[in-house]
């Protein structure tokens, strides 16, 4: 399965209180996550598979995987569409 991981170490960013605080130097732009973007930031940082991220939220909050998954699905094309992720 494809490893999903976040852009090299040109993405500057911070844990702070559970929550993400990020820069994204291209264009200027700072972004923030709640807990559950938090969860699924760290892993990407490392690398993950999809199925690692929905596991994750399933593990974290109860979720139904079919919730989890639209959830992964909608965080991951957001970093996708603003280029957060490795090619």
């Amino acid at each position: 399965m494809t490893q999903l991981r976040l852009r090299g170490a040109d993405l500057a960013w911070q844990d702070l209180d559970g929550d993400i605080v990020a820069l994204e130097p291209t264009a200027s732009v700072y972004l923030t996550t709640n807990a559950a973007g938090a969860l699924l930031w760290r892993l990407l940082a490392r690398g993950a598979t999809h199925d690692e991220l929905v596991g994750a939220l399933v593990a974290a909050y109860g979720l139904p995987a079919a919730d989890a998954a639209q959830d992964v699905d909608a965080f991951v094309e957001d970093l996708r569409i603003r280029e957060l992720l490795a090619a």
